[in-house]
């Protein structure tokens, strides 16, 4: 890629989209567009093959257009489903069509089985049962697997497969009733600590474990990926460890400076009970994650006060 590289970004207004439409206007790339910041309708096939035809993109960065935690998945499996695999259909074949170079496809650990050997290798993708919670998502996010490798083996076609870790940082989704839970929890700890509530309570047990991988890591694995990988077998993204639910409420408590009770309701829902991928693919192509997970929370806090 270079600064006049044509440039796709496919997201939902959230850190993904954000994020890499920052950095290749940081960077100087005059010509890199966002569906929802240039108001592009990738649900709608007239609208998509209108943009391929029009403007060309060289490189295809494709996200997922709905995702959210456990109680947006819940509520709104159908709209999980359909969506993303309207968007990823019509922008996997338009990129094809219109002779893209190559197409970066985001998928999510969601889609491996709930229990998957830990850490999860890429290898284990379906060889078990998808966690109950986020199987409509998963079900959408393996179709566009495998629809990436199937226009590969059929067409030729360039289209890298990655799996990312829980994301966070600045641009994230913070809205208690949809974000992943470090969103909802920096949103729920502010608030408690602004209004001086006595306790916060935190869905499940606090036992299940997650990984989680800062925006700007997760940015750079995605330019390394699109520039030095090109092989139809998918790729982790991860930043090597874990935390338990638990813990991160606790530094969530302490970055905020809220002085209340943390109180863990174990009658909702914990889902899969820890998801640490293997990415020892990707560091043995020479990438490592560099931002550890108190100084990204530090970050996204800041972040998050400075924009409410």
């Amino acid at each position: 890629m270079h600064r006049n590289s044509r440039i796709f970004i496919v997201g939902h207004n959230d850190s993904i989209e954000n994020s890499l439409k920052s950095y290749f206007q940081a960077k100087g790339f005059r010509h890199a567009v966002s569906n929802t910041q240039d108001r592009i309708n990738v649900l709608d096939q007239l609208q998509v093959e209108k943009f391929f035809k029009s403007f060309r993109p060289e490189y295809v960065f494709l996200g997922s257009v709905r995702s959210g935690g456990i109680i947006a998945n819940q509520k709104f499996p159908a709209e999980f489903i359909y969506e993303n695999l309207q968007a990823q259909s019509l922008v996997i074949d338009a990129a094809r069509v219109a002779q893209a170079k190559k197409l970066l496809y985001f998928s999510s650990s969601c889609a491996y089985p709930a229990l998957a050997k830990q850490p999860i290798r890429e290898t284990s993708l379906l060889t078990g049962a998808l966690e109950s919670t986020s199987e409509a998502y998963a079900v959408a996010k393996i179709a566009g697997i495998k629809m990436c490798q199937a226009y590969r083996a059929q067409y030729g076609f360039k289209s890298v497969v990655a799996v990312p870790a829980t994301l966070y940082g600045p641009g994230s989704d913070t809205d208690m009733e949809s974000a992943h839970v470090l969103g909802a929890l920096t949103a729920k700890f502010h608030k408690a600590a602004a209004e001086g509530n006595g306790e916060v309570a935190v869905w499940g047990s606090g036992r299940p474990r997650r990984e989680f991988l800062y925006v700007d890591d997760f940015v750079s694995a995605c330019v390394f990926l699109m520039e030095k990988y090109d092989g139809q077998e998918p790729v982790n993204i991860g930043c090597g460890h874990d935390v338990p639910i638990r813990r991160l409420a606790q530094m969530l408590k302490k970055v905020s400076g809220f002085k209340g009770k943390i109180i863990f309701d174990a009658s909702k829902p914990d889902g899969v009970m820890r998801k640490l991928l293997d990415s020892s693919r990707l560091r043995r192509l020479g990438w490592r994650a560099k931002v550890g997970l108190e100084e990204g929370i530090e970050k996204t806090y800041r972040w998050y006060v400075k924009n409410l």
